[in-house]
């Protein structure tokens, strides 16, 4: 879109900024919506959409600036309570939270404009807003406005606006002298707004005996009631400043205006003046008196006076703004420091970087390898000094990738409160383990199975409010997602406190589709995976929300194909949890070499329980008798049909996947590797039961077992042959 890449690389940066700006925008009103009072969300929000507005017309993007200017408008109301946050105009700004949404994926997509169907939904909801602006700016009553007219009669000037300043005016004993009419000073000051009071002081004139008539000793008290910013009131007074004393107190109802302006400002490091003057509070020239005063004070800087007590007595400014404009000052310090610590980085380079360091475990696994021919005391060592490192590189470069998941899990404050709404339920969202670090890969791919299981747990495991009442529940459900470290995995929970899964309607539907037999004999945990089939579903009628049987199934292939697994605990009553084990990461893991003739395989260490060796002969029947356990045994000569016979005695590397355990069946061991996954690529994408491939250390290529899909493959061929 532009021919300068500088250009192109600031536009990266402020989609990026816009992309978390919209994110910070609805958490905001999700936020608001449940805190009606709360005057920081309100703030925050503004802030967002403020941002996105002004970023937005830096690259000329007219109909973003357009469109969030009206919402603009309509936050500007709530900041000023004009309108109250209710349901209703939450729901409005959501809707055009999803517009600016919209609006931001097309540019990131490389072309700014919106389908036809997206701009009548933008039209429309701008309507809606604009109707919001016009509810808080209806014409004055007759009545009101005949009044107005009338008290603006006492000094000609504008209408007035119900913001009363108060200006103390005393002129100096020379303003006569420097050829200035103190009586002009009102002609002008009424042009800012109506003068609705003005007050002649005469007391510091000297009898008429006495009186020099080349001096001035008059002064004046006005009343200003204007929109005006105190930066043109002080203008006004700009030619006799010198001359001069003037004191200018703002409206009182304006005062917390001030105070929130000031906490709504971007964390961006300023001076207290600097924030006094960019908020209104002061203007440049007071501020240029005011640091002149602290310079004279004293000549040595520790026994000037602080600045916010020099404006609070000379410029009259009230201590409430002083202090929120300090308090302003330290957060953007802080917000300083903390950006400080960050760097970002493009997700592109952070990727580069990831598979370098595979190179890099490859070729000191390759390492490795020759110096163990070679024989080498010394080249040993230094191979495993190498090999040291490298892993310690692996697992920092790794941690690079890692991303808290507590943003994944606030986006679902969302779909919580549409699917809640929509099927009029109340139901409140919990969130634990925000904290829990996982993989930027998991967090980009994991988001979809979350929907789904977040919309069933509304849709199908909580009861309406009459029946949780009837049922001695509170009538508020509730959904819970956690996330927390369980060793070598990541475990995600989806919780409601619902009716739970009805075990009996389960199993009479699978036996009605045929997928088990009638006699079948399943424990309840085999019964519950059985919504995981494909086209499985209970439900009695087809909503927009599930009961056409497509989804779970796809949950369950969408965690696989990230090699995770899913199980559920259900407790009819109580409610239903699944949880969601995910590997710490996809890119590099600690693997057991082993192989079958000349097929070499890698199981992922942090599956492997232990290894032991049998005479071939037990494991005709499949299954096998280790310490009083029974424990399935997975051939894979035969499930992939590798060529040559099974040795005289060969061993069993004992596995354990999220449900069970069993047993591997190998023709040798090889032990520990770093293994970096390599992708099997489209060609062979579907293919069950492996999870990628690495190269080994002697160039020869190795493929990763996914043992849960294996598992779950031979279950359901059992499954299949039971049934037939």
């Amino acid at each position: 879109m532009y021919a300068n890449d500088e250009l192109d690389s600031l536009l990266k940066v402020l989609l990026q900024e816009c992309i978390e700006l919209h994110q910070q925008l609805e958490s905001g009103l999700l936020q608001l919506e449940q805190n009606p009072g709360d005057q920081e969300a309100v703030n925050s929000i503004f802030r967002a959409v403020h941002t996105i507005k002004g970023s937005a017309g830096l690259f000329d993007f007219a109909a973003i600036v357009t469109f969030t200017h009206v919402v603009e408008s309509v936050l500007a109301d709530v900041r000023d309570q004009k309108q109250a946050p209710d349901s209703d105009l939450i729901g409005l700004l959501l809707a055009a939270c999803d517009v600016i949404g919209v609006m931001i994926d097309r540019l990131i997509a490389g072309r700014g404009s919106l389908s036809e169907e997206e701009q009548r939904n933008a039209a429309t909801i701008e309507i809606w807003l604009q109707h919001r602006l016009q509810d808080t700016r209806e014409p004055a009553a007759p009545a009101v406005a005949a009044t107005a007219q009338a008290e603006a009669e006492v000094l000609p000037g504008r209408a007035g606006s119900g913001k009363v300043w108060h200006i103390s005016l005393r002129f100096g004993a020379d303003t006569f002298r420097s050829g200035f009419d103190p009586l002009s000073i009102l002609g002008y000051v009424a042009t800012l707004g109506k003068l609705v009071n003005v007050t002649s002081l005469t007391e510091q004139i000297e009898p008429l005996a006495q009186l020099d008539p080349e001096s001035c000793s008059w002064g004046l008290e006005l009343d200003l009631d204007s929109d005006a910013s105190r930066e043109q009131i002080v203008g006004a007074f700009e030619f006799v400043r010198d001359d001069c004393k003037v004191t200018i107190l703002p409206p009182s109802c304006q005062l917390q205006q001030y105070v929130e302006f000031i906490r709504s400002m971007p964390n961006q490091e300023l001076r207290l003046g600097e924030i006094l003057v960019a908020s209104g509070v002061l203007s440049q020239v007071e501020l240029d008196e005011a640091l002149h005063t602290q310079s004279g004070d004293a000549e040595i800087a520790d026994a000037r006076k602080p600045l916010g007590e020099i404006v609070r007595e000379h410029a009259h400014v009230d201590g409430s703004v002083i202090d929120a404009a300090l308090v302003k000052q330290n957060q953007a310090k802080v917000a300083r420091q903390r950006e400080s610590s960050h760097v970002k980085v493009q997700s592109e380079k952070l990727d580069a970087l990831i598979d370098l360091v595979g190179e890099l475990v490859i070729a000191s696994a390759g390492a490795n390898v020759v110096a163990t021919q070679h024989g080498a005391a010394q080249m040993i060592e230094a191979a495993s000094r190498i090999s040291e490192l490298v892993e310690n590189i692996r697992d920092s470069a790794l941690h690079l990738r890692m991303v808290e998941i507590g943003e994944t899990f606030n986006r679902f404050n969302r779909v919580v409160r549409d699917v809640s709404k929509e099927l009029g339920k109340d139901i409140e969202l919990q969130i634990g383990g925000a904290e829990t670090e996982l993989d930027k890969t998991f967090v980009e791919k994991i988001g979809d199975p979350l929907t789904h299981l977040v919309r069933n747990a509304i849709d199908h495991g909580i009861e309406p409010a009459e029946a949780r009442l009837a049922a001695g529940k509170p009538a508020k459900g509730m959904v819970r997602l956690n996330a927390c470290h369980d060793g070598p995995h990541i475990v995600i929970e989806i919780s409601d406190d619902g009716a739970g899964l009805k075990t009996e309607r389960i199993l009479a539907k699978a036996v009605e589709k045929g997928l088990v037999a009638a006699n079948a004999n399943l424990s309840q945990r085999e019964i519950h995976q059985l919504i995981f089939e494909p086209g499985f579903s209970t439900a009695d009628q087809v909503t927009s929300l599930s009961g056409r049987g497509v989804g779970m199934d796809v949950v369950k292939s969408s965690i696989e194909a990230l090699r995770g697994a899913i199980e559920i605990d259900s407790r009819q009553g109580e409610g239903t949890t699944f949880r969601i084990y995910l590997p710490l990461t996809l890119a590099i893991i600690d693997g057991f070499l082993i192989s079958l003739a000349n097929s070499f395989f890698v199981i992922p260490l942090d599956t492997v329980v232990e290894c032991v060796e049998f005479p071939a002969q037990q494991f005709d029947s499949g299954y096998l008798k280790l310490r009083g356990e029974v424990l399935p045994l997975l051939d894979l000569r035969s499930m992939f049909d590798i060529p040559g016979s099974r040795a005289r005695r060969s061993s069993v590397v004992v596995v354990r996947t999220v449900t069970t355990k069993v047993g591997v069946i190998v023709d040798a061991l090889h032990g520990e590797q770093q293994t970096v996954i390599k992708p099997l690529g489209r060609l062979f994408g579907g293919l069950r039961g492996i999870s990628g491939s690495t190269i080994l250390g002697t160039g020869e290529v190795a493929l990763i077992l996914d043992v849960a899909a294996l598992v779950a493959d031979q279950t359901r061929r059992s499954r299949e042959g039971e049934a037939a």
